[in-house]
């Protein structure tokens, strides 16, 4: 009897997808480190930091109160209205409870928005250097990724000459994170409404607009592109509560956008995983309602530690630095390491160098190959001082190593 392959099995779209780098990175350090090695992890999109206090309590409380029940798809109405005012106070949008769907993560949130915007043959243009799921998403739901690429001179931000000639009669979308990952870079008032202007010009355009690093800002106050009235009722806000409240493992997101797409979103969650876990809204709530001061306090000590971690990279010859104005990354640019080799191996690509660095200085971080930027390796800050310093010392030394 023949034996069918078992990958024959999987579906063409299941075997289209890339596996998350940033996941597959972080699971390869976990692996060395149980093997003995002391591995500095700066891989992963992960607050170091506890959840405040007064939000796990909240959850407690959830529970011994019996929220232990289904949730409505859309997420509790208390949260939803919660949300909606404080995107309204803090970020100058018209919303209501209605214009709001809670997921499980921003992550289901911008793919619930392409699911249901997007079709067959339609084009989503991705700004670059750009968070490694949106590609894959953009693949899910069978449209095509337009990338468009800014430059570290330009602190990696995309011009709105540049999204103007990137579109076409089949753009459906664009797409974006400000503050960004894995950048930093954080799109000022004028750029963003500079690119608004463009897409005001484009009627079937709407703009997804990741904001989930909102809190994680070291300049100019955060500016959303959904307040600009010309587009307003084109622009769909994705956040949530991961990097802000550092509630990563409680996965809660959401959207802020026109009742028609947040309906659609409802539709489709509705199909897919239903409602967020109850606990996880109820402390959602408790963050969104009670004091703020946790997530500047994060904020201070992120941009103390982009000081320590710049100023480290900026010491390691032939790197190019910048300064990331937001998020917890750094982003240099390798490539006068690129060709080089190691006893031997050759360093062709960023990934290349990412394990050679695991490997040998048993520092984990992300080459840029997965977030279009081939030249580059992410590195997070969201790490302790200590690590931070020995993690650049190791790689200072690895790098020096290449011939």
């Amino acid at each position: 009897m023949k034996t069918i392959v078992e990958t024959q099995l999987l579906s063409e779209r299941s075997r289209a997808l890339s596996e998350s780098e940033t996941l597959a990175m972080t699971k390869k350090a976990r692996e060395l480190a149980a093997q003995g090695h002391k591995v500095i992890s700066l891989s992963v999109g992960e607050p170091d930091f506890q959840t405040p206090q007064h939000i796990k309590d909240a959850a407690k409380k959830a529970i011994d109160d019996g929220f232990t029940f289904y949730s409505p798809v859309p997420g509790y109405p208390e949260l939803r209205q919660a949300i909606a005012e404080k995107l309204t106070k803090e970020n100058n949008l018209d919303f209501t409870a209605e214009n709001i769907v809670v997921s499980t993560g921003a992550k289901q949130s911008i793919a619930n928005v392409l699911l249901s915007v997007v079709d067959p043959g339609d084009e989503v243009i991705i700004f670059a250097p750009y968070w490694v799921s949106y590609v894959e998403m953009v693949k899910l739901a069978e449209g095509t990724s337009v990338i468009v690429t800014g430059t570290i001179d330009n602190d990696f931000k995309v011009t709105a000459a540049q999204v103007e000639a990137a579109i076409t009669p089949n753009t459906k979308a664009i797409l974006f994170s400000s503050p960004c990952n894995p950048t930093g870079s954080v799109f000022t008032k004028a750029e963003l409404t500079a690119i608004a202007d463009v897409v005001a010009r484009h009627e079937r355009i709407i703009v997804i607009a990741d904001e989930i690093y909102e809190y994680i800002n070291f300049g100019d106050k955060h500016f959303s592109i959904g307040s600009i009235a010309a587009i307003k009722d084109r622009v769909v806000t994705v956040n949530g509560f991961s990097k802000g409240y550092a509630m990563t493992g409680w996965r809660v997101g959401y959207i802020g956008a026109t009742k028609a797409i947040a309906a659609a979103c409802d539709k489709l969650q509705g199909q897919v995983t239903s409602g967020t876990c109850s606990i996880a809204q109820k402390a959602a709530y408790a963050a969104i309602t009670g004091p703020n001061d946790a997530a500047k306090e994060m904020s201070a000590a992120y941009l103390r530690r982009r000081d320590l971690v710049i100023g480290l990279l900026k010491e390691i010859p032939n790197l190019k630095v910048n300064v990331p104005q937001g998020a917890f990354y750094g982003f240099p640019d390798v490539s006068a390491y690129l060709g080089k080799s190691f006893n031997g191996v050759v360093i062709k690509t960023a990934g290349d160098l990412a394990m050679y660095l695991l490997n040998e200085g048993k520092v984990a971080a992300v080459g840029g190959d997965a977030f279009g930027a081939p030249n580059c390796l992410r590195i997070s800050f969201a790490a302790s001082d200590e690590n931070l310093v020995e993690a650049c010392r190791r790689i200072k030394d690895c790098l020096a190593k290449l011939q």
